[in-house]
């Protein structure tokens, strides 16, 4: 069974493994909106939350948290559940930043892309990735 990782070497790896997600997650809301030219930008971004989800769970479970040990069907059904209620989230944020208020989604991708940075560090810390040791 793999060691427990500190905290500030956990949390940099969260990042660097967010930072990633949430590039493909941004590049296919982009492709949405530029190319395929969806009107809605709530829309085009829950779609685009499915690819960012699963570049994070790979990444999460494999490098972050390393929590290779634990059955793979549980932890997916749990990220699921976190992940989902979270895109919701996100997806409602940037429709009322973007598509009720007018606003800019691409500032509207980051007010709610910092939320759910909090809010999956703790989901993924405390209950999807838990550690045993």
């Amino acid at each position: 069974m793999a060691a427990v990782r500190n905290n500030k070497t956990v949390l940099a790896s969260y990042i660097a493994n967010g930072l990633v997600a949430t590039a493909v997650h941004f590049a296919v809301l982009w492709t949405n909106i530029n190319v395929l030219k969806m009107s809605s930008a709530g829309a085009a971004n829950l779609l685009a939350a499915i690819a960012g989800i699963g570049i994070s769970f790979a990444g999460n479970r494999w490098f972050v948290f390393r929590a290779r040990e634990q059955a793979i069907l549980g932890q997916a059904t749990r990220y699921l559940a976190l992940y989902a209620s979270v895109a919701l989230m996100h997806g409602g944020v940037l429709w009322l930043w973007s598509d009720v208020s007018g606003l800019d989604y691409r500032v509207g991708f980051i007010v709610a892309t910092s939320i759910q940075f909090v809010v999956t560090f703790i989901g993924n810390r405390y209950l999807v990735f838990r550690q045993t040791t």
